[in-house]
């Protein structure tokens, strides 16, 4: 009989994230899992995108994004993140963060090629890198401070290494990568001829002293990395699918080739939108930035006075938490208690680890609700203290 499916889908599972979701709603747990948000995206917004479905931007636009979205990501790129680019010849329009890394990987990627990766991760850049072709090379962000061991980073370093994965700020720590960690990184991808692809994603959402650096902007570094951003989390508009690559002529016209023919295009009226967006006074990232801070404490007050051991975030909006004291048998056990038992949807911490043992201990959880939101999970987090004892005098 001949084999059914492809091997490589032996290598992970669908998304944990988005399996919490769907219980959460099951069972009607507040929903602490999945980062997106749960209060209204900005009025502009949808403003702009109701106003370009009645100007008919209700056809493809050209494959790799219409020029008005990208002239005003190649302005955004330059003013913000210090990246000058072409919008003709640099950018390419993607249906969300997650399809911009896919095809950055296949474009990229030859059979025998190695990609290393920061652990924790986001879940889908091991699968990426498994279906492009590479072996993936993890590499561990040490507790407790999730920080960079230098000789573990250059050990995964060799002649195969065709890329590195950078998310900052990150994707389930909350740490933003600091301008010495990314020089490093950058003299170890100049060192080896090797790519920086980067997911840039919560780009604004940063605080206290914290600061984004694109990597891309390091000496040497402009023509070896893929930047990628978008819209979902900088103007909660998750279901948008809407981001981009930033990357030199010749990675571009690559990525552009594979885009085409994963998904054509992205909504054309949801890019004039977009472009509005991008738009926006400065005094809206300020708002954002402020808003998370309020929302960040919210959570971090909520869980530590549950018992549980958490570090608060540089960036990003989740909370990594401990549970080792409540005992369970991972962290898995630990999630399915809190679904069932305290009516809090969280994720488990290994599926953001090649190693489980890393992170069995560990559950995340996002503030990227509604204020009403987090105060519903802060008041059944309440219960964990008693509920957990219970769990072990029964």
């Amino acid at each position: 009989m001949p084999t059914e499916v492809s091997n490589k889908t032996r290598f992970f599972t669908e998304s944990v994230i988005r399996e919490m979701t769907r219980r959460a709603l099951k069972c009607g747990a507040v929903n602490l899992a999945q980062g997106f948000p749960d209060f209204a995206a900005p009025v502009e917004l949808k403003e702009a995108a109701k106003r370009a479905i009645d100007e008919e931007y209700n056809q493809y636009a050209i494959t790799h994004g219409s020029p008005n979205f990208r002239r005003a990501i190649a302005d955004k790129a330059r003013s913000y993140n210090g990246i000058a680019c072409d919008p003709d010849r640099h950018i390419t329009v993607t249906c969300g963060a997650t399809e911009a890394m896919i095809a950055t990987m296949l474009a990229v990627i030859n059979p025998g090629d190695e990609v290393v990766i920061f652990e924790p991760f986001y879940e889908n850049y091991g699968p990426d890198v498994i279906l492009a072709g590479a072996t993936p090379k993890y590499v561990a962000l040490r507790d407790p401070d999730f920080s960079i061991d230098r000789a573990e980073l250059e050990a995964a370093f060799s002649s195969r290494t065709k890329a590195v994965v950078i998310n900052t700020p990150h994707n389930p720590s909350g740490k933003v990568f600091s301008r010495p960690e990314l020089e490093m990184i950058a003299a170890l991808c100049n060192r080896y001829d090797s790519l920086a692809i980067t997911d840039e994603i919560y780009e604004h959402i940063v605080f206290g002293g914290a600061r984004h650096v694109s990597i891309a902007t390091l000496p040497g570094m402009a023509d070896r990395t893929v930047t990628i951003s978008g819209l979902s989390k900088t103007y909660s508009v998750t279901g948008w699918r809407l981001a981009y690559a930033i990357a030199s002529d010749r990675i571009t016209s690559a990525i552009r080739k594979v885009h085409d023919f994963l998904t054509v295009g992205a909504p054309h009226p949801l890019q004039e939108a977009g472009a509005v967006a991008l738009r926006l006074p400065e005094s809206f990232y300020v708002e954002l930035s402020a808003m998370y801070e309020r929302k960040r404490a919210m959570l971090f007050r909520a869980l530590s006075d549950a018992g549980l051991d958490c570090s608060s975030p540089a960036g990003a909006y989740y909370i990594m938490a401990d549970v080792a004291h409540l005992g369970f048998a991972d962290d898995f056990a630990a999630a399915d208690f809190m679904l069932d038992e305290i009516g809090v949807a969280a994720v488990p911490g290994s599926s953001f680890y090649s190693r489980p043992e890393l992170g069995k201990t560990k559950l995340r959880f996002t503030f990227s609700k509604s204020d009403e939101t987090i105060a519903m999970a802060a008041e059944r987090l309440r219960r964990l203290p008693d509920r957990a004892a219970m769990r072990w005098r029964a």
